[in-house]
């Protein structure tokens, strides 16, 4: 007991998944994950697009002014302070933070600062140093409350560098609106999130739902409740697989019902003979006095009995082959000359209860088997009309062709099979008359096994009332081979 106790404890242990580790977890963590792929992408894509649209906007306007002034300034062969300012003062729609002009020397002659005013200095700048080279610069940053931006172009008299001019732009403005489009967008990611963590959560529990049900059910099925059944949900692929398992339940309790009847009814079967068996010996070692004449009878009946166990075992094994699905060479076999095998076989036995076996086998009945298989249908059928038939009854064999199948046909005139008997006659151990059965020496098991056997190759063996109301008629069908395939070219 405390064993099994233990059992169930690991086994429960082993059924719960961790959380971590569940389906459930790691869907709704994939589905966050994706979420905040989208929002990361949300939050930098669009302001790293604004920011370049501003720095490009920047560079084009503050060149275009740098240019304009230098234009202005090269009039002539040097730059003055009193000529840099009169043109200065000309252009006072600018709008920088800061313009400076100076010398090929680097000598400021303007600074537009009014805090900060470094006329007659040095511009000791590197955008100063290259525009003195000749070349154009543009510089400019974002540091999050303003954009400073900073250009320089040399000015030019007929190709001679006479000094440079050096704008200075701290722009505010757009650097507000580009906070609040980014704070926007962060308001916006954060109610994303939230949506979506609940979202995840509930699509999760709802995507998950089915496996839950699925993983409970399999572990009440695994316990021994087979008539458990789950509630498929949806059409997607979880409530295709629940409803698999409905089936496959439905197979399992058939099969554990047959089981346990089989086992009942073998055990019970065997029971008798051995029963009998034990009841002669004790009969023998009880009674001292006993004559040697009893004993040969009870020894007599012992054999008999043996004999019986060992139909019963054979039998037994036969099913469980049959059972298990063994594969077996196949071969183009002709069923007439098998059947009249069989028939050859069983006339001493026909003639020794008046029965008349009469055959009509059509040439030429081919279908892949093995001739030990038919020889053991041909033999169940035709043994059962002769054992189950009356007095001067008749059992007719008959073997032809149906279209693309052959069929094996006996029928007797025997007292019959009931109409509410029929569907279970095939039944392992199932007798209509169990008394009768007994005496005739079966076992109930030889229908079943050439049923199995029949179906083992592709066919079937089906039962019906004789003709005229009188007797039964058994029908084994198995699809024809062609004369191609008997004979490929």
């Amino acid at each position: 007991m405390k064993v099994q106790q233990r059992m169930e404890k690991l086994g429960g242990k082993a059924g719960r998944v961790p959380f971590w580790r569940s389906i459930q977890t790691k869907f709704a963590m994939a589905y966050l994950l994706v979420v905040a792929a989208i929002v990361l992408v949300l939050n930098t894509y669009p302001l790293l697009m604004a920011q370049n649209m501003v720095f490009s906007s920047k560079e084009s306007t503050l060149k275009r002014q740098a240019l304009t002034i230098g234009s202005a300034l090269a009039v002539s062969e040097t730059l003055t302070q009193e000529g840099v300012g009169q043109a200065m003062a000309l252009l006072e729609d600018l709008q920088v933070t800061r313009v400076l002009v100076t010398d090929n020397a680097g000598l400021i002659l303007y600074d537009s600062s009014t805090l900060d005013n470094r006329q007659g200095d040095y511009a000791l700048m590197g955008e100063v140093v290259a525009a003195l080279r000749g070349q154009d610069v543009f510089r400019t940053e974002y540091r999050g409350e303003a954009f400073r931006s900073r250009t320089a172009v040399p000015v030019t008299y007929r190709g001679v560098a006479l000094g440079a001019v050096y704008l200075y732009e701290y722009d505010a403005e757009q650097a507000q609106v580009l906070r609040s489009i980014q704070d926007n967008l962060a308001y916006i990611s954060m109610v994303i999130c939230v949506v979506a963590l609940g979202l995840g959560l509930v699509l999760a529990k709802a995507l998950t739902r089915n496996t839950s049900l699925l993983l409970g059910a399999i572990r009440r099925v695994r316990e021994g409740e087979y008539s458990h059944r789950v509630e498929p949900r949806g059409k997607d692929e979880m409530a295709q697989l629940a409803t698999e398992f409905n089936q496959l339940t439905d197979r399992l309790q058939t099969t554990e019902e047959v089981r346990r009847r089989f086992v009942s009814d073998a055990s019970h079967e065997l029971k008798t003979p051995l029963a009998s068996i034990r009841l002669l010996t004790d009969s023998i070692l009880q009674n001292p006095n006993v004559d040697m004449d009893t004993v040969r009878e009870f020894v007599s009946d012992i054999g008999e009995e043996s004999e019986r166990l060992t139909r019963i075992s054979e039998r037994l094994l036969t099913l469980t082959r049959l059972d298990n699905g063994e594969e077996r060479p196949e071969e183009a076999v002709e069923l007439g000359p098998v059947v009249e095998k069989v028939a050859h076989m069983l006339r001493p036995l026909a003639q020794a209860v008046q029965v008349e076996l009469s055959c009509r086998l059509e040439p030429g009945c081919m279908l892949l088997a093995t001739q030990d298989d038919l020889y053991q249908v041909a033999f169940n059928l035709m043994e059962n009309a002769i054992k189950y038939n009356l007095p001067d009854g008749r059992v007719d064999v008959t073997v032809c062709h149906e279209e693309d199948q052959v069929c094996l046909a006996v029928e007797d005139t025997g007292v019959g099979i009931p109409e509410e008997d029929m569907p279970k006659i095939f039944d392992r151990f199932y007798r209509v008359d169990k008394a009768r059965s007994r005496a005739a020496g079966g076992t109930g098991l030889g229908l079943s096994i050439a049923r199995e056997t029949a179906r083992l190759h592709r066919g079937d063996i089906t039962v019906q009332p004789g003709s005229g109301g009188r007797g039964t008629r058994f029908e084994a069908r198995f699809p024809a081979l062609t004369r191609e395939e008997v004979e490929p070219t």
